[in-house]
Parts: structure tokens; C-alpha cells; sequence
């Protein structure tokens, strides 16, 4: 049986945060909205809620029946403190001052367990514009800051917590000492969510779930589709079939490298070159939706054709990750799209296989922790993520051979320069955009009028939000001058230095 953790979310910007800082505790945790909570079962040995854009005053904020938990330690979290204190006889009301930012303990009470080693003075971080006035008298106050005197409380019978401040945020020095109490002093959690024991669950679970069925598996190279791979391998052996799909839209020469770094891996692979079938659908299409929902078709028809090939297949295996899953549901339905996701969404009616996603519970940082311990090559972990779409979305406006092939060459010496100048792990992600503008520029004293492109390169964990890479100069120079001297069509190249959020990594 698998400890969990559940975090109820309201809708916090912060709620993934607190997933990763559980589970780098080595506990397991899953975030479920508010109001589609499952009712915890016995793996289930504490919930954790989360804060809110909402105050408790607000007519549609949430109002989750917590009784579903019995008697399970809560630890309620800036809105989900406010909302315990509310809706047990205290008293919240509106800030005259939002506080938004750093502060310090002026009080801690250390004889409650979940402040034990959190010392006086300790950094938190807070983001909130109500704050708690009153607690019942069930409860008792364990910390304060200068500004709000109910910073945190605890219950006097049960194991109920809530403080005002953020301990997920790395802002707060002391806040993974808390979550620790939490987790392992309340909860008593055993830390035994590991790599390891991940790889051992989970291909003991394959095994069962798959028996002798065949299972078929799209391959791009990158490393959710890898690792998945290799899982499932280690599971099943021979029943897993994986189709790796030129598309037209890859980086240069990634057709013939991909299949070549699975040499030695003992995967089942076939390569189908279909570029021009993906070229065809694009034609004409400028809309970044319109061109994703083109590429996802033409790629279900061929992986269908291929799948027919081979004998007794009931299983597609994809490389869903768990913020595929989570950015797919939001606290209020639905959320809106920002994109579609190739990996989330189910199949068409006419492809009867049923999915199966071994790290549809990990984070991306989680999936290359499981590759390493699964001995996968560097090369294959280290890579960094590219979008399923390919270079497709790298093309603002029509799609054409002519300007991908250009494309891939400006990417080639990207990459490549990043590599050699030992900048690319430091990277989290990187590309180049074709711009569908051109400029005048001055080549060999003739007049060029020619397209430009803009270099991506970002810093981030999870993908889920990002900084741009502030790289040298002398490098962001020479590699100007290497595109532009290199690359016919190409005289202008610029450095987008836009950060997710209000941007996103990808420009479609």
C-alpha cells in the first residue's frame, strides 16, 4: 500500500509546489480539486489544503465539506487556514494592508509538533489580503509574525492545523522543516516513496494490469516517451512494440539519431518515415490550434496503420506526465485551453486499445530521477523536452519543407553551440522560432531582405513556469554571427527574453 498525502486545491498558484516539496519528503502526495476530491481511502494519511485567489467572503469561493476526511491530520494552508478558523466559530476579516511578501516569526510556540525546529525570526512568506482575527477556543495560537498575530494555530484535541503563510515557497527558510513535522511527525509517513520503489510498483503493476496482451508505444526520443518505454520493458519484454514516426517536423538528422540511441536498449523499435503525409495536412494552415489538431490526426491515422500491423495489440502505452494531467482539470471544470495536449484527452472511437501511462503520477524532474535509476543513458535523460508538434510550432504562419529545412539548420547550430560551450544542462529548454516577418540587412555591401528568427532559451523545473536563460553575451554573439553567416534566408536574429508566466515557453 502506497502512503498518500492528499492536497485539496482552491485554486492557488502555489498548489503544485506544495506536491513537489511533499515529494521530495520521498512522500507520495496527489492534488485533487476541491470539489472532485475522492473520499480517502487507507493509503490516504493526511490532506494538506491549499490557498485561494478567493477570500472566504467571496460568494463562489469554495466550500468543501471536510468531514469526508474523519479524523485524518489537516494542515491548512493561507485560504485553507482561513477557512478551518472560519468555519469552526472563528473570525476572518479584510487586511487593511494586503501582505504580500517576506516576514518573520515574532512568536513561535516549538512545543507543537509542527513547529519543532522552526526557529524565532524564521522567514515565511506571505500572499494574502483577509487575515485571521479570532479562533475558537478549541484552538491555540503557535505563531505570529509583526503584522498578523494568528500566523498559525493548532488544535488542542485533534491533529487540525492552519497557518497563514506559504511554507512551499522557497521563501519561507524553515517552510520544508514544517512540512517535514507534518508529513512524518503527524502523519507518520515512512519516506519510502523512492526512485526505487517507483520502478518496482510500477512494473509490478504493468505486469498485472497487461498479462499477455501486446502493447504499442510512440517513441519521439525525448524522455517521458523513453523512460515510459523502458518501464514497460521491464514488464512485458517482447509484447512491447514501439513505432517511432518521422514527421517532417524533427530536429536534423533527429529521424536516424533517435533510432540509433536505442541501439543497445533492447527495445522492439520501427522507424516510419511519413513526413510527407504530415507536410500535405499542414499545407495553408497558420492557426497554432488548427496546426496542432492537423499534426495529431495525420499522427492517429498512421500510428493506427502501423498498430494493425501487429498481432494482439489491446494497450497503448503514452509518456503522460502529471502536469499533462493536472493542467487538463482546474477547481472549476474544465480549464481553459491554452493549448491542446498531445497526451491528454483519450483516443478516437476508432482506435480500440486502452491507454496505459506509467508516470502519469510524476512530475518531469521525477521521470529522469526514474530514468537514472533505471541505468538509462544520459544522453536520453539529459535531453530536453521538444514539443510533440515538432518544429511545426516553431513556424509562426504556414508550414513548408522550405522552411523547415531552414529551421532546422538555425536549431542545429543553437543546440549544438549550447553543447559546446557547456551551457546546454544548464538550460532547461531551447529552440528557435522562424518569425514570419523579414528585414533589411546588408550582405557582402548588397542589400539582403530576408527572414529573422528569435532564440528561446529557459530556465525551469517542471515547465510549468519559467525564467529566460540570462546567457553570455559572447555566447548569444558568436552564435548570431554563425546563423547568420551560415544559414541562406536568414539576416536577423533576436533573443526572446519573455518569462512564463505572462509568456509561455513555446511562441504557438
Amino acid at each position: 500500500m502506497r502512503e498518500t498525502i492528499l492536497i485539496l486545491d482552491f485554486g492557488s498558484q502555489y498548489t503544485q509546489l506544495i506536491a513537489r516539496r511533499v515529494r521530495e519528503l520521498n512522500v507520495y502526495c496527489e492534488i485533487h480539486p476541491y470539489n472532485n476530491c475522492p473520499e480517502p481511502g487507507e493509503d490516504v494519511k493526511g490532506v494538506i489544503l491549499s490557498g485561494s485567489p478567493f477570500s472566504v467572503y467571496d460568494p463562489e469561493s469554495p466550500k468543501p465539506d471536510l468531514s469526508i476526511f474523519g479524523e485524518l491530520p489537516v494542515l491548512g494552508v493561507c485560504f485553507g487556514a482561513q477557512y478551518i478558523a472560519k468555519s469552526t466559530g472563528g473570525n476572518v476579516v479584510r487586511s487593511e494592508i494586503r501582505e504580500y511578501g517576506r516576514a518573520n516569526l515574532s512568536f513561535v510556540n516549538n512545543e507543537n509538533i509542527l513547529l519543532k525546529g522552526v526557529e524565532l525570526n524564521s522567514q515565511v512568506w506571505m500572499s494574502h489580503a483577509d487575515t485571521i482575527s479570532e479562533i475558537s477556543d478549541e484552538y491555540e495560537l503557535i505563531a505570529s509574525t509583526s503584522e498578523v498575530k494568528i500566523a498559525g494555530y493548532a488544535s488542542k484535541n485533534k491533529p487540525l492545523f492552519g497557518i497563514q503563510f506559504h511554507p512551499e515557497v522557497y521563501h519561507s527558510t524553515d517552510g520544508k522543516q514544517m512540512l517535514e513535522n507534518f508529513v512524518v511527525g503527524v502523519c507518520a509517513c515512512e519516506q519510502s516513496w523512492t526512485p526505487g520503489s517507483f520502478v518496482h510498483e510500477t512494473v509490478a503493476a504493468l505486469k498485472a494490469q497487461i498479462g499477455d496482451d501486446n502493447v504499442v508505444l510512440g517513441l519521439s526520443g525525448g524522455v517521458d516517451s523513453s523512460v515510459a518505454a523502458m518501464l514497460l520493458h521491464e514488464a512485458i519484454g517482447s509484447q512491447l512494440h514501439c513505432i517511432f514516426v518521422d514527421n517532417g517536423l524533427l530536429r536534423k538528422n533527429e529521424f536516424s539519431d533517435v533510432l540509433k540511441s536505442y541501439e543497445g536498449l533492447g527495445l522492439n523499435v520501427k522507424g516510419v518515415d511519413a513526413s510527407q503525409q504530415f507536410y500535405d495536412a499542414l499545407k495553408d494552415v497558420s492557426d497554432p490550434e488548427q496546426k496542432r489538431k492537423a499534426i495529431g490526426r495525420v499522427f492517429i491515422e498512421v500510428f493506427d496503420e502501423e498498430s494493425k500491423l501487429i498481432p494482439n495489440v489491446k494497450w497503448l502505452g503514452q509518456g503522460t506526465i502529471y502536469p499533462d494531467v493536472i493542467e487538463s482539470v482546474s477547481v472549476n471544470g474544465p480549464s481553459a485551453t491554452i493549448k491542446s495536449h498531445h497526451n491528454v484527452g483519450g483516443l478516437p472511437d476508432f482506435m480500440k486499445l486502452e491507454v496505459v501511462e506509467p508516470l502519469r503520477a510524476l512530475f518531469k524532474d521525477e521521470v529522469r530521477r526514474v530514468g537514472r535509476e533505471m541505468n538509462i543513458p544520459e544522453f536520453i535523460i539529459g535531453r530536453h523536452p521538444f514539443p510533440g508538434p515538432g518544429l511545426a510550432i516553431r513556424i509562426l504562419g504556414d508550414v513548408t519543407a522550405e522552411k523547415v529545412r531552414i529551421l532546422q539548420e538555425v536549431d542545429h547550430i543553437w543546440i549544438n553551440g549550447l553543447k559546446k560551450h557547456n551551457l546546454y544542462d544548464d538550460v532547461w529548454q531551447a529552440g528557435v522560432i522562424l518569425l514570419p516577418v523579414k528585414s533589411v540587412g546588408v550582405m557582402g555591401d548588397e542589400r539582403t531582405y530576408e527572414q529573422a528568427v528569435a532564440l528561446r532559451a529557459v530556465s525551469s523545473t517542471d515547465g510549468m513556469t519559467a525564467d529566460w536563460c540570462h546567457l553570455p553575451y559572447e555566447f548569444l554573439a558568436k552564435v548570431s554571427n554563425e546563423i547568420i553567416n551560415s544559414v541562406k534566408g536568414i539576416n536577423r536574429v533576436t533573443y526572446d527574453i519573455s518569462s512564463k508566466p505572462p509568456a509561455t515557453i513555446e511562441w504557438e
